[in-house]
C-alpha cells in the first residue's frame, strides 16, 4: 500500500529521502484517479526499501500541490535528492511509473 503523504509529512517523506520518491497526487471524487491507485500500490509493495511511494490527497493537502504546480489529476511526481524529475499528468500504464523511479536507482 502506498504511504499517505500529508502537508505535514511531505519535507521529511518526499523533499529529504535519500531515495527515489514517487508521489501520486489525486481525490477520491477523481474517476482517472482511481484507476492509476492499484498501480501505486502494487509499485509500493514492489519498490518496498528501493523507492517511496506514496500518495496525497489534494483535497485535504493543497499546500505541495499548489507549489508544484498540480492543476490536474492524477498527476504522479517523480522525486530525486529533493527536485522533482520526472512529470505524469492522467493516466499511464504502470510502465511509465516503474520505468521513472527504474532510472534513478
Amino acid at each position: 500500500m502506498a504511504q499517505a503523504i500529508t502537508d505535514a509529512n511531505f519535507d521529511e517523506l518526499v523533499l529529504k529521502s535519500d531515495k527515489p520518491v514517487l508521489v501520486d497526487f489525486w481525490a477520491a471524487w477523481c474517476g482517472p484517479c482511481r484507476m492509476v491507485g492499484p498501480i501505486i500500490d502494487e509499485i509500493s509493495n514492489e519498490y518496498a526499501g528501493k523507492a517511496v511511494v506514496g500518495k496525497v490527497d489534494v483535497d485535504a493537502n493543497q499546500e505541495f500541490a499548489a507549489k508544484y504546480g498540480v492543476r490536474n489529476i492524477p498527476t504522479v511526481l517523480v522525486f530525486q535528492n529533493g527536485e522533482v524529475v520526472g512529470r505524469q499528468v492522467g493516466v499511464a500504464p504502470k510502465q511509465t511509473y516503474t520505468n521513472a523511479i527504474d532510472a534513478l536507482l
